[in-house]
């Protein structure tokens, strides 16, 4: 006698097992997509990739990024055919705000609070709400973050005004055309060659204002939107193929900016407008209050700018000012700049682990918004100026700027290297201190991770 067929509606116990399989790497694929779309670098997405697919159950898995490309693969057996999932990653705009969501979901649904449905309700409110700030707000904080470049470098309060208004004008020009859907190349041509006009215009009346001053703040806000630290993450953990493709990335934002400012150069020429001496090799420094408070609201003006949470934005600013004092300290003792780069970078990299850690967002986010007062803005300008009459010093000055990038990443990504294993030992340092407990865990932390664990069987 033949077994009843199933009830209509009702999926198979195999079917069953397959829609949970796609469900999760579907999910895990999800999380992938905004983690690499907001600059975290290959290797966190892909581990970020398999905690969620094993938090989930999934077991026999592989996961992949390829850059453009997620890939998950799923096989039972070696009987069984295999499953496998892609996932193209659009180009979205940066939101430091969804990125910390989406940190704290991985680490509810690491620790039990939250199942996979729940994870997926959770991700789809993430994605489908808006920006948590207006946007003029934004275009504001950008000018806010030029004026604090500008004060960095050593400009007056004149200097540090044009510089925030020209920001806001790039900003501005750059959002019209990524509207109209023109590739960044584009719009970094556009900014550079704005910022070069406006310091041109600027040039042409009495104003007591450096020119240089102008174009160098502006090239630092359209570099800060170039990922110089996700490219050198990758490029250092084992992904080449996605770090060569950032790097290409990062390489024609860069040049787009060359080329615009380079044309705006030879529009000055043509109009017979002197931008000023420009001395080889030269790097001037402000007065330290001066420098710490400028480089703390660059950095807390970026990281608003990218829409990261508020309670964070001192503790940045914070990071920031201790990280521009350790570089005019060692450039003041002939380090040299871009060692002087790369040892800010470090120890931005050292504190910034505990700081995202008291403050529960990415370090990500610290990072990348305290960098930012360190972006090679005057030693691009300097090498496209002296192009012309000293092709030696130019070219010196592009390696520098070169030097400055890799420097800054390279010394952030060594920082969180060696922050990590420097918590972990203090940490059982602590226990060790803390004595024997006959009744009850060490610390309170202990009692609110088991609070944590026991919550989903209630």
């Amino acid at each position: 006698m033949s077994p009843a067929p199933d009830p209509v509606g009702v999926p198979a116990p195999g079917d069953r097992d397959i829609r949970e399989i796609t469900a999760t790497m579907s999910l895990a694929l999800r999380i992938g997509e905004l983690l690499l779309s907001s600059g975290a670098g290959a290797s966190d997405v892909s581990a970020a990739m398999r905690n969620v697919a094993w938090a989930c159950g999934l077991r026999g898995f592989t996961a992949d990024v390829m850059f453009t490309q997620l890939t998950m693969s799923q096989q039972s057996s070696p009987e069984e055919p295999a499953l496998v999932q892609f996932r193209q990653v659009r180009y979205r705009e940066v939101d430091y705000g969804d990125l910390t969501d989406v940190d704290h979901l991985i680490r509810d649904l690491l620790a039990g609070r939250v199942d996979r449905v729940g994870a997926t309700h959770l991700l789809n409110r993430i994605s489908s709400t808006g920006h948590a700030r207006p946007r003029w707000s934004v275009t504001v904080a950008l000018g806010v973050m030029g004026g604090g470049v500008g004060m960095v470098l050593g400009g007056n309060w004149l200097v540090v005004a044009v510089a925030a208004a020209a920001a806001m004008l790039v900003d501005g020009l750059q959002r019209q055309m990524g509207r109209r859907r023109l590739p960044t190349f584009y719009q970094q041509v556009a900014g550079g060659l704005l910022a070069t006009m406006i310091a041109v215009g600027v040039a042409a009346t009495p104003a007591d204002v450096s020119p240089s001053l102008v174009v160098s703040t502006s090239i630092v806000m359209l570099l800060a939107g170039v990922n110089f630290l996700g490219a050198v993450q990758d490029a250092l953990t084992g992904f080449p193929v996605t770090a060569g493709a950032r790097i290409l990335e990062a390489f024609l934002a860069t040049a787009g900016i060359a080329a615009g400012v380079s044309g705006g150069l030879k529009a000055a020429e043509l109009l017979g407008v002197d931008l000023g001496p420009l001395h080889p090799g030269a790097y001037s420094t402000a007065h330290l209050p001066v420098m710490l408070l400028g480089g703390a609201v660059a950095a807390a003006a970026y990281s608003f700018s990218a829409y990261a949470p508020t309670r964070c934005l001192v503790p940045i600013a914070a990071v920031a000012a201790v990280a521009v004092a350790v570089y005019v300290a060692a450039l003041e003792r002939n380090f040299g700049i871009a060692w002087s780069s790369a040892l800010a970078a470090l120890l931005l990299g050292l504190v910034s682990y505990p700081v995202a850690a008291r403050w529960r967002i990415p370090t990500l986010v610290v990072v990348a918004a305290g960098i930012t007062p360190f972006l090679p803005g005057l030693s691009i300008y300097r090498g496209l100026s002296l192009l012309a009459t000293d092709a030696s010093a130019a070219l010196l000055a592009m390696v520098t700027a070169a030097a400055i990038a890799i420097a800054l990443s390279s010394g952030a990504i060594l920082g969180e290297y060696v922050a990590q294993p420097i918590r972990r030992e203090a940490r059982r340092l602590e226990s060790k201190i803390a004595g024997p407990r006959l009744v009850g865990p060490h610390t309170v932390r202990g009692v609110r991770g088991l609070r944590r664990r026991r919550a989903p069987k209630r």
